[in-house]
């Protein structure tokens, strides 16, 4: 049974989506099977790997909506077991087509628990919001990693976040923890950079990761080419540092020890 994490941070242009991309990428290429689910109506994550958005007839849109079947319209990227379920602008309105379902927190928890045996991690990539959308991934989530900033303002609305991840543990989703904050946009030069790093260090310890994802040209090049940065260019700073934070991930969760079944010589 694949482990759900959902990428969420209400404020916008955290590289929020770049980890997702980046993050599901990694996995991949450490051969586990990943699924990203694009949550989000801008759909980056689905042009960010690859997908023409225009072309998308099908999304997570109409599962959450009429119900269709999540396996159906699961779209295989360039990279061996990785996975998409896209994204569309109709998603937008998809939150007040929502509002008069019964649980309607839990929509997206029915459609990924349809799919979740199929996978080894399935990622979400949330809207920059806390809106009903954003909650149902988080009622359906595992755990959350939350992507933070080196920059100013970077605290700012996070205590709106960790709030509304008290209330859904309370009512919807005791089993959510979070996952991690993962420090990105990281500058080793900048003062400022160091002093936010010290600053969510301090503040959180051990839920921080020990990865930073650090400001890299190929990193952001490699949207426009329809590529995570390991298809991109693996030699990059940024390629380095997901494959750093997927490996810490499978620590966190054992799943680098050698399986039983595989110590046996024949």
């Amino acid at each position: 049974m694949g482990k759900v994490i959902a990428l969420a941070n209400q404020k916008g242009g955290v590289g929020k989506t770049t980890s997702a991309i980046n993050l599901a990428a990694s996995l991949a290429v450490l051969e586990y099977k990943v699924l990203i689910i694009d949550a989000d109506p801008q759909a980056n994550a689905t042009s960010g790997i690859g997908f023409d958005v225009r072309n998308v007839k099908t999304s997570i849109y109409e599962c959450i909506v009429d119900d269709i079947d999540p396996r159906k319209i699961v779209l295989n990227s360039e990279i061996d077991g990785l996975d998409l379920i896209p994204s569309h602008i109709d998603l937008v309105g998809a939150e007040i087509e929502m509002l008069n379902l019964p649980n309607r927190e839990k929509v997206m928890k029915v459609v990924i628990e349809k799919l979740r045996d199929d996978y080894d991690f399935i990622l979400i990539d949330c809207s920059p919001s806390l809106g009903l959308i954003t909650v149902n991934s988080l009622t359906a989530a595992d755990s959350i990693i939350i992507p933070v900033q080196c920059e100013y303002f970077a605290l700012e609305g996070l205590g709106k976040l960790l709030n509304t991840i008290k209330i859904i543990q309370t009512r919807l989703n005791p089993e959510l923890e979070i996952e991690g904050f993962l420090l990105t946009m990281y500058d080793s030069r900048l003062n400022l950079s160091n002093q936010v790093l010290e600053e969510v260090r301090t503040h959180f310890g051990d839920m921080v990761f020990d990865a930073t994802i650090s400001r890299n040209i190929k990193l952001s090049e490699a949207p426009s080419y329809g590529k995570p940065v390991v298809l991109y260019d693996a030699n990059s700073r940024g390629s380095e540092n997901y494959m750093d934070l997927a490996r810490e991930i499978l620590q966190k969760n054992d799943l680098t020890k050698i399986k039983n079944s595989e110590k046996v010589i024949e």
